[in-house]
């Protein structure tokens, strides 16, 4: 092959030009979520930013796409504040979650064919919130979990309810757990399963799976307790088109695939019964996981075939596959696809549909034929194609952490086309720190990441532990040390590259969002290691986000620190906030008002604290804004903000960089 070296513009790395712009980011770009299928009919919503972010219910038929709600219309529940599940379908009519009100409103199947439809109220105006509804259609009602904020704290009242579909009246099945998920109906209509857990646990430490029998007068009989406890994560409980009862299960230390004999209904959580056969059945054991972490509703890793096999994603080794699992046999079968993330998985009559991702595709809603393995995709997140010669393929990584152990990330090497770097120079590198913190980083193409790579400068996006996808050990890592082992993590990533000879070690930052903004503030804080940071709506202070916290996150900090306000002492230790005089880099911060989840007062008294110390520092706020950036001119302002920031701070020029901040502390060139 010809060396096109001498052909290309010799800039410093991180100055370079991309074609990918935060204007390319966000035109045609979309957030992809909740795929429905009904009979034919395939659904999803799309998150829209050059909407305001408005959520938008999309419908495909008959190789037709096309919105069904217009403008002011937006599909998105609050419960416990990451919403999901935020509608359901059934026979061409549809039952949703109105953002502005969070009232439930039905579109009818002869309305939802028209271009100007206009739903009507089902549930009258008040402070309850809807998520993850079922239709019981024997007895015309929706079957939803409901969380009440009628005391005017944040202590909301969680419950499961039935709502008469005929006057919207509203009837309690079942109290008493903290929080409640996923009421999945039998096919027959006779039996209720659903999940339950309680205060300081969060899903994927311990859930518990009910099943109850529907009585004559649509009440619930006594649940009996099937599987789960406080150290057993249970994930998607689902029915067979015969009746019987699956789930995904950590009990191994892995979330694997079970299901039910019916005398595990009867018996309850015992798991073998008085002949010695199981009742309750590992149905492939392996180090994999076919479960996610439970931060929004709705979230399905497999489901049935007409034939009652199931069609089930798994991931191993960082990477997402799809299978089919022999009901009979338990042979598990692959079934060969390009795509590296398969999320939101749901399966119809001859064909599934899930968001899969790949690292040169974006996350897309693909239609697979079950009979002949064939996909297409009816919708791109990105809707604008991008030269290879400007992608940075993601490499899978393995590195030496803290007490001998082994870490994991992804990996990607500047790359542009048009551009080499000046002789004997090496890369700015961006760590970035993912949220949750029990999320994970994947391999599909992220233009925000690509942004970034394009410009010259090397990403490490790092799966430390506490995150999901690698085993339950794994995930416990971060128990008690939330602040030291994510911490400790991103450091040895980016030691392990610098040692690699792939980065510059005078020109190290991290970056992080919630959680991640928290990872990003302590190893600013707590270690003399990166050279600059920006924490997008990221925890300085944790004792106050335990105190302000919404309620399904208020006690999760009981677990990732210890409990408060008894180890009081150790929050204090942990929050980058009390230790603003260790601090010595440049910071920028980035907040949205409306923020919920992590309230502005953290990233306010952080800035406070680094401008009266004569610290580098920049505040960006964006009214309207609520916990992660929707609005398309805000995401563009702030990847801007950012890339004019490391170019002030690390010296090179950031040509087309159409925003000049305010950096405090710093003259202007």
């Amino acid at each position: 092959m010809n060396d096109h070296r001498a052909e290309k513009n010799i800039a410093c790395y991180g100055a370079w030009i991309s074609p990918i712009t935060p204007q390319t980011i966000v035109a045609d770009s979309v957030s992809l979520d909740q795929p429905q299928i009904d009979g034919s009919d395939i659904y999803w919503i799309e998150g829209r930013p050059r909407e305001g972010g408005r959520c938008v219910l999309v419908r495909h038929r008959a190789g037709e796409t096309r919105d069904l709600l217009q403008a002011p219309w937006n599909v998105r529940t609050r419960v416990h504040e990451y919403g999901g599940g935020a509608y359901c379908v059934s026979d061409g009519s549809v039952l949703f979650s109105q953002f502005s009100d969070q009232r439930l409103y039905r579109l009818a199947a002869q309305d939802a064919t028209a271009s100007n439809a206009e739903p009507e109220a089902l549930s009258p105006a008040s402070a309850q919130r809807y998520a993850d509804a079922v239709m019981d259609i024997r007895r015309n009602r929706l079957i939803a979990v409901c969380e009440d904020h009628a005391a005017g704290t944040r202590e909301a009242r969680n419950t499961l309810v039935a709502i008469d579909l005929l006057d919207g009246s509203c009837h309690t099945l079942a109290s008493g757990g903290d929080f409640y998920a996923t009421p999945r109906l039998s096919p027959d209509g006779t039996r209720l399963a659903w999940l339950s857990w309680n205060y300081p646990d969060m899903p994927w430490d311990g859930t518990c799976l009910w099943v109850a029998t529907i009585q004559d007068d649509g009440s619930l009989a006594t649940p009996v307790l099937v599987a789960g406890g406080r150290t057993e994560s249970v994930f998607q409980p689902a029915w067979s088109p015969a009746g019987q009862l699956h789930f995904v299960s950590d009990r191994s230390g892995w979330w694997n695939l079970y299901r039910t004999h019916a005398q595990a209904i009867a018996s309850g959580i015992a798991d073998v019964n008085t002949t010695g056969s199981p009742v309750i059945e590992a149905m492939q054991p392996m180090a994999a996981e076919f479960g996610r972490a439970q931060w929004n509703f709705g979230v399905n890793t497999y489901g049935f075939d007409a034939a009652g096999d199931l069609i089930c994603s798994y991931v191993r080794n960082g990477s997402w596959h799809l299978a089919r699992l022999d009901s009979a046999t338990l042979q598990l079968s692959p079934i060969a696809l390009p795509f590296r993330t398969i999320s939101d998985l749901k399966v119809g009559a001859g064909f599934a549909v899930f968001i899969g991702g790949a690292p040169d595709m974006p996350n897309s809603i693909v239609r697979l034929d079950l009979a002949n393995g064939k996909w297409r995709i009816l919708r791109r997140s990105v809707g604008i194609d991008i030269d290879s010669g400007y992608l940075s393929p993601p490499k899978a990584i393995e590195f030496p952490t803290t007490n001998g152990q082994t870490a994991h990330a992804f990996h990607y090497a500047p790359h542009n086309q048009d551009f080499a770097p000046m002789p004997d120079s090496l890369p700015p590198l961006l760590v970035i720190s993912h949220g949750g913190p029990t999320s994970t980083a994947t391999a599909t193409l992220n233009l925000s990441i690509q942004f970034w790579t394009s410009r010259g400068f090397a990403v490490v996006d790092v799966n430390y532990g506490g995150s999901t996808g690698h085993g339950r050990a794994y995930r416990e890592r971060l128990n008690g040390q939330w602040g030291v082992v994510d911490v400790d993590d991103a450091i040895a990533a980016a030691g392990f590259l610098i040692a690699a000879g792939e980065a510059d070690a005078a020109q190290v930052a991290i970056r992080g969002s919630s959680a991640g903004g928290y990872t990003t503030l302590a190893a600013l804080t707590f270690h003399a290691f990166f050279r600059a940071g920006a924490s997008y709506y990221g925890v300085s202070d944790l004792a106050a986000l335990a105190r302000d916290c919404h309620k399904f996150e208020s006690r999760y900090l009981d677990h990732l620190v210890g409990p408060y306000p008894e180890a009081e002492p150790l929050y204090r230790s942990r929050s980058p906030i009390h230790f603003v005089d260790r601090l010595s880099v440049p910071l920028i911060l980035f907040q949205g008002l409306d923020d919920k989840v992590v309230p502005p007062n953290q990233s306010q008294g952080m800035f406070d604290a680094l401008d009266a110390k004569g610290l580098p520092v920049a505040y960006i706020t964006f009214e309207g804004e609520q916990h992660g950036f929707r609005r398309a001119e805000n995401i563009q302002h702030a990847l801007q903000a950012e890339w004019y920031f490391y170019s002030r701070v690390f010296g090179f020029a950031a040509p087309g960089a159409e925003v000049v901040i305010d950096i405090k502390n710093l003259p202007l060139p």
